[in-house]
């Protein structure tokens, strides 16, 4: 892993997935499958699936057909779900690379089952119900009937079943025991009419940890497996570890008097003789354009001055009269002793800890150890 020549870069700690993929194994006798949809949230999308599946994981699962398929062309084997929508005149593609979708409209499914048919080919579908996420999915209670209208469609295969918590990471919420209760519901009522699919699935992360009355046949961990929190409200356990680090190159130092404005439109004035330098990282790699942002160099905290530009910002050297161009700063992990994690950095953003790393874009290299 030569970083040497970036201007700021992702390290992803590989060992970290599969320890924590390996963690979420223990907690249950269902499968797992790992979520690695959005560039398996920031992490990198092919390597990390590849870890999740070395962890231990039984499944992928991704948001859209175009993630599954970089997954196989990256080489990575098992079953892979795409949960959200996929075009029905994908079915052949579908097919091709054995990718599981989601069924979640009776019209869309049969468009789906006619592409198929008209293939020759058969796509296995996990058939979606809404039980209040109000999101996708047909109504539970009308999931016998879309059951059997997926049983009769040719070209489909119906494998799996599943919903999802609208407040999940909020534990013990009377909603999502309100939500298991249809769920349930409907599952003993295909059991009676003879068409439970083999794998019912409803659970994320947060129901993983404190819902094992939900855990079915498969649970679907998330932000987890980057040793990210859920929320305040449902913490991971301490044998979980942070996956990434972000990092920038301190490449530039200098020494301004009193009273000179800093950056764009001066959000920021010297009050007296200032050591200031410049990181090389900006919004234009996810880091937020807003004012009061921070980072760590040198193993200690400085604040970023002023306001964001889109590939770098400037921070106050006072406080570090070591600091060289070329040296390491870091925007989220740790540095010595001092560590920022994502979950600071969302609440400082206003946002969530999703949000935070996912939003790293894609110029931003990711490097794997």
């Amino acid at each position: 892993m030569d970083t040497t020549t970036a201007s700021t870069w992702v390290e992803v700690d590989l060992a970290a997935i599969r320890s924590n993929v390996r963690a979420l194994t223990r907690l249950t006798s269902a499968k797992v499958m790992a979520i690695v949809k959005g560039n398996a949230y920031g992490h990198g999308l092919v390597p990390v699936g590849q870890a999740a599946l070395e962890g231990g994981a039984a499944w992928l699962g991704v948001a859209r057909l175009e993630e599954a398929q970089q997954l196989r062309a990256g080489g990575v084997r098992g079953p892979i779900m795409a949960m959200t929508y996929t075009h029905p005149s994908r079915a052949g593609a579908a097919a091709a690379d054995q990718i599981t979708l989601a069924a979640y409209d009776p019209d869309l499914a049969r468009q789906l089952s006619a592409q198929a048919h008209a293939l020759g080919v058969t796509v296995s579908v996990h058939a979606k119900v809404d039980t209040g996420m109000s999101r996708l999915g047909v109504m539970a209670e009308d999931g016998v009937e879309f059951l059997r209208l997926l049983r009769s469609l040719p070209g489909l295969e119906v494998t799996g079943l599943f919903t999802h918590f609208a407040r999940g990471d909020d534990k013990d919420h009377p909603a999502n025991f309100k939500q298991l209760e249809r769920f349930q519901a409907l599952i003993s009522a295909l059991e009676a009419a003879n068409l439970r699919p083999p794998t019912v699935h409803c659970c994320a992360t947060a129901a993983t940890f404190f819902m094992p009355q939900a855990h079915f046949d498969m649970v679907r961990p998330g932000i987890a497996i980057y040793g990210l929190q859920c929320s305040d409200d449902a913490r991971l356990p301490g044998d979980f570890r942070p996956a990434l680090t972000w990092k920038a190159r301190l490449v530039s130092v200098k020494t301004l008097p009193a009273g000179q404005g800093v950056g764009y439109n001066y959000r920021y004035t010297t009050q007296s003789e200032e050591r200031v330098g410049v990181i090389a990282a900006g919004y234009g790699d996810g880091f937020r354009r807003r004012t009061g942002n921070f980072a760590l160099l040198g193993g200690k905290r400085v604040n970023v001055l002023g306001g964001m530009c889109a590939d770098q910002c400037i921070i106050s050297l006072q406080e570090l009269p070591e600091a060289r161009v070329g040296d390491e700063a870091v925007l989220i992990g740790r540095q010595g002793q001092a560590e920022i994690p994502a979950e600071e950095v969302a609440k400082a953003w206003n946002t969530t800890n999703y949000e935070v790393v996912c939003g790293i874009t894609a110029r931003v290299p990711r490097f794997y150890r």
